[in-house]
């Protein structure tokens, strides 16, 4: 990109920012909630790192990605250029625990027992401490990712063990057919029932471009959101390892 073409595509990172802020400010007012506890994850997958460093000039520090071929090459093209928190909100592989661990600082899509043992032995090695969300799947299927209500205590209390990973609260995509109001109101339940074990874990991932007014009414305290901020998905094609 040349000089304007930067300076456009910020401009218009800026323009979707300021629009989606006064869509949260919105529907914080609705819910009788302050603004400033909903915090926006930008969502940059198949974005440019520059887009990365757009939004954290923007005051957006909180970067999330959803396959590690792209989210670590990003990681490494963005380093101290811009002071960002990367979220993994993906489907993770075990065997691509130790390359998440090494740069993301939560991981919002732990699902099953054995891959909270590949993340604690990943941070661990890293000399890190990794915040993780349990990935919820409110319909029980668990074939698109999520552990089963049902399955949440035994999994925080997995998870509570390992000393290298904090955990922090749930997070859930609203199931295809299901109205997000009930979704989320599920996942404001699973969450109250996961305090009763880990009272640390008050956050509650919910809500993308389609469905964040619904979340926020039911109590996210953070929302995924591409398109709505990045506009059409660019395709940049990073490197697959």
């Amino acid at each position: 990109m040349n000089t304007n073409e930067v300076a456009d595509r910020r401009e218009q990172i800026a323009r979707s920012l300021r629009s989606v802020n006064g869509e949260v400010a919105a529907a914080c007012s609705a819910a009788n909630r302050k603004p400033e506890d909903v915090r926006l994850i930008a969502v940059t997958k198949n974005f440019p790192a520059s887009d990365v460093v757009h939004l954290a000039s923007l005051g957006v520090s909180d970067i999330g990605e959803n396959r590690d071929q792209e989210a670590s090459s990003k990681a490494a093209e963005v380093g101290l250029s811009a002071q960002v928190r990367w979220h993994f909100v993906g489907t993770l592989q075990r065997n691509k625990a130790k390359s998440v661990a090494a740069y993301a600082d939560m991981v919002q899509s732990v699902d099953r027992g054995r891959l909270v043992t590949a993340l604690g032995t990943a941070a661990r090695g890293a000399d890190r401490l990794l915040e993780v969300l349990i990935q919820v799947s409110l319909d029980g299927d668990v074939e698109r990712g999520g552990a089963t209500v049902e399955d949440v205590p035994g999994l925080a209390q997995s998870i509570l063990e390992e000393s290298a990973l904090s955990l922090r609260g749930v997070m859930a995509v609203a199931p295809l057919g299901w109205e997000p109001a009930r979704a989320f109101d599920m996942l404001a339940e699973t969450s109250e029932q996961l305090r009763s074990i880990a009272p640390q874990a008050n956050e509650i991932s919910a809500g993308m471009s389609t469905d964040f007014h619904e979340a926020i009414a039911c109590g996210a305290t953070m929302i995924r959101l591409g398109s709505k901020l990045l506009g059409h998905r660019r395709n940049v094609g990073y490197p697959v390892r």
